[in-house]
This record gives structure tokens, C-alpha cells and sequence, in this order.
């Protein structure tokens, strides 16, 4: 088994892997980033038939290297942080873990490796290699507001599931199987099509009455749309901005830190 590194080893791994303030930081993130851009492209021309007919067995060999580097990258930030577990259950430890888990699951199920494009998400982190910290503290602010608007969102998406309920059961007595609407799941799902708008016309009512209340549910749809959008906007309205640094906790990995923190706010280490 490999040994635990030393702490100046572990803290210079752990410069460059993590901080992308400094010069070998910000050049392993900026080739982190070609290479994940570079593994996404061989996973989307690999499920186009003919080229993977022609250059299938090339894509394969790259993705499987692509994923080598990938999971030695993911054993170093492991290795580089004294928390690893705080890393590992993270947002983005668990974006680098699955990043790579497709690729092995392949192994036992067929066509997983199509999910690899999740590492697409892991682009997420250009935000620090330009030093764009404004971004990173505009999306803790969304993600403020959007905690704070759940309950909100969730009673309402309780309200609108009861309606749909309501006029699926109501389309379904008012027309019937003779027009299509044979039973009421069948009614709801028209139902849900029709109130968000994106009306696939393969269900449509032939009576006057069904009409009628088709048009209602259409004009009911703008309305409802727009109330998940107010309600995130009074939230975020109310968020206050701070601004934030780009450096990252080197025992938890933790970032989005004051910029005079002297220590991480989630687990008490020295920044």
C-alpha cells in the first residue's frame, strides 16, 4: 500500500491540485480542464455509428486513458487534503468520483459509459482557474436563495399536483375514450403537458366543454410558471453578497472562504 505522504509533500500536491491562485496550481487546472473537454468530445463521437465503425477502438483506448488520469487525480486530492472523507462526500469529490465510475460500471453493465458526460460538470471549476471568485459568490447566493425558497416551492408544487389531479379526472369525464383520453393517469399527463406549455398535440379534446377547459388550463399554465420565478427572486433579493477568495481548506477542501479568513469555516483548520 502506498504510505501516507509527508506534510510538505502533501501541502505541495495539494497547491497544485487545489489552488489556482498560484503558477503550477493554475496550470494543472487549465490542462484538468482540456483533458476533461477532450474525454466528453470522445464519449459524444463514440455514439455516432459510423464513427464508431470506423475509429471505435481509438475512442476506447483514449476514454480508458482518460479515466486512468482522471482516477490518479482523484487518489491525489484524496491524498493531499487531511480530511479525505469532507473531500470525498463534497459536491465536487462526488462529481470526480462519478466522473470516473462509469468507465469501470461499463465492465459489468454495457452502455454505462455514455454517463462519463457527467464530467462535463467538472468544468464548473474554470470559474476559479480564471479567478473569477464574483461568480463562485454569485453562485452561493443562488444557492442561498434557493435554499430558502424550498419550502416555498415545494408547497406550491404541492398545490399544482393536486390541481393537475383535479382536471385530469375532469378531462377524462368530460371526454372520454372515444377522444383519447382513456383513463385517468392518461388525462393527468395531458394535463401536466398542457399547464407547462409544451403541448405535444398527441392528445387533444373534441367537445366543446373539454375545449373550454383546455383553454382555462392554458391560460392557468402562464400564470403558474411565472410563481416559482418570483418567489427565487424575493430570496435572492433578500440574499446579502460577500465577497469571497478562491482558496480552498487544505484539510477539507472546502472553498468560498472571507478573504481574510485566517481559518476554514467548516472544519476550524488554518487556511
Amino acid at each position: 500500500m502506498l504510505g501516507k505522504p509527508t506534510a510538505g509533500l502533501r501541502s505541495k500536491i495539494h497547491e497544485v491540485i487545489f489552488e489556482a491562485d498560484t503558477p503550477s496550481g493554475k496550470t494543472f487546472d487549465v490542462l484538468l480542464l482540456f483533458l476533461i473537454v477532450l474525454s466528453v468530445c470522445a464519449v459524444i463521437l463514440e455514439s455516432v455509428a459510423p464513427i464508431r465503425q470506423s475509429h471505435g477502438r481509438v475512442l476506447r483506448i483514449a476514454e480508458w486513458g482518460f479515466t486512468g488520469l482522471f482516477t490518479i487525480e482523484y487518489i491525489l486530492r484524496l491524498v493531499s487534503v487531511g480530511r479525505p472523507h469532507r473531500y470525498a462526500l463534497s459536491f465536487f469529490g462526488l462529481v470526480d468520483l462519478l466522473a470516473i465510475a462509469p468507465t469501470y460500471l461499463s465492465l459489468l453493465v454495457a452502455g454505462t459509459q455514455s454517463l462519463v458526460v457527467i464530467r462535463a460538470l467538472r468544468l464548473l471549476r474554470v470559474f476559479r482557474v480564471l479567478k473569477l471568485a464574483q461568480y463562485v459568490g454569485a453562485s452561493r447566493m443562488l444557492e442561498a436563495a434557493l435554499r430558502a425558497s424550498a419550502r416555498k416551492i415545494v408547497v406550491f408544487l404541492g398545490a399544482v399536483l393536486t390541481l393537475v389531479l383535479i382536471i385530469g379526472a375532469l378531462m377524462y369525464l368530460i371526454e372520454g375514450e372515444e377522444n383519447g383520453f382513456t383513463s385517468i393517469p392518461q388525462s393527468i399527463y395531458w394535463a401536466i403537458v398542457t399547464m407547462t406549455t409544451v403541448g405535444y398535440g398527441d392528445l387533444a379534446p373534441g367537445t366543446v366543454l373539454g375545449r373550454i377547459l383546455a383553454s382555462a388550463v392554458m391560460i392557468l399554465g402562464y400564470g403558474i410558471i411565472a410563481v416559482p420565478t418570483g418567489i427565487v427572486t424575493v430570496e435572492l433579493a433578500g440574499v446579502r453578497k460577500d465577497q469571497i477568495s478562491t482558496q480552498a481548506c487544505p484539510e477539507c477542501s472546502a472553498e468560498g472562504h472571507d478573504p481574510d479568513a485566517r481559518f476554514c469555516k467548516h472544519c476550524g483548520a488554518r487556511l
